[in-house]
């Protein structure tokens, strides 16, 4: 029952948002700003990771190709498969949990401990919508994040695989061209989208309706971080269930 009451109140959250919507020159900036703590401010640490992991994958593939009847071009096709079909839109997506929907908790876990919510609807100012709503915005750019998560993790497997004498630069090239099918990266981008939305509003909801003080602010964001993850392994099973499989 606890749960399905969290349900009914993650709904109701999302209606709410879109009454009363706050004026539009005010949301202009908020969602610019969003966009630069979200999505641009998370560039250099998920490009960092991707870049690794990228290599890591390359250089996991290359390290059981003991058979010599199988063509080293596979280390190439393995390495954008995993990169667009699953590192990129959901490993990230749960690093970014962390990072961004941590963030988002605690801000606005700290308003409400300080009582700036209330001020807000004291003021007559939908605070769903003036704190929420930008983030919502500002996600949907979270696909753009991801096309550039792709290429550096691709590099990566690229750096790690030929400048480590693995592989040949006209094998990983062909393995990289080999059997690719372009609804794999809108299947990607389609499922980021989903990721951002989710990423957008579970955290918030978990510091919008978060009660006591300074430790139940970390406390929300412990949790938050949590119910993210599990909301996007879900969503990806479902989402690749549906978009590949029928």
């Amino acid at each position: 029952m606890r749960f399905l009451r969290h349900i009914g109140k993650y709904i109701l959250m999302l209606i709410g948002i879109f009454k009363r919507p706050t004026k539009t020159s005010v949301l202009r900036e908020l969602i610019l700003k969003e966009i630069d703590d979200l999505v641009i401010g998370s560039i250099g640490i998920t490009a960092f990771i991707s870049l690794f992991m990228g290599a890591v994958v390359a250089l996991q593939t290359a390290l059981n190709l003991d058979n010599p009847l199988i063509p080293k071009s596979l280390i190439g096709f393995a390495t954008r498969q995993s990169i667009i079909l699953e590192f990129a839109p959901t490993f990230i997506s749960v690093i970014m949990a962390g990072k961004v929907g941590s963030y988002i908790t605690s801000s606005i876990g700290t308003m409400r401990v300080t009582e700036q919510i209330d001020a807000l609807e004291v003021m007559g100012i939908n605070p769903l919508n003036y704190l929420i709503y930008p983030k919502i915005i500002a996600l949907l750019f979270y696909p753009f994040l991801i096309a550039i998560i792709m290429f550096v993790g691709i590099f990566g497997g690229f750096l790690a695989s030929v400048y480590g004498n693995l592989v040949s630069l006209e094998d990983f090239i062909v393995g990289l061209q080999d059997s690719f099918i372009p609804w794999h990266v809108a299947y990607a981008f389609i499922k980021t989208m989903v990721f951002g939305i989710l990423l957008a509003t579970i955290p918030s909801y978990h510091g919008y309706y978060m009660e006591g003080g300074a430790l139940e602010v970390g406390k929300a964001s412990t949790t938050s971080f949590v119910w993210t993850c599990v909301a996007i392994i879900v969503a990806n099973y479902i989402l690749t269930q549906i978009l590949l499989t029928t």
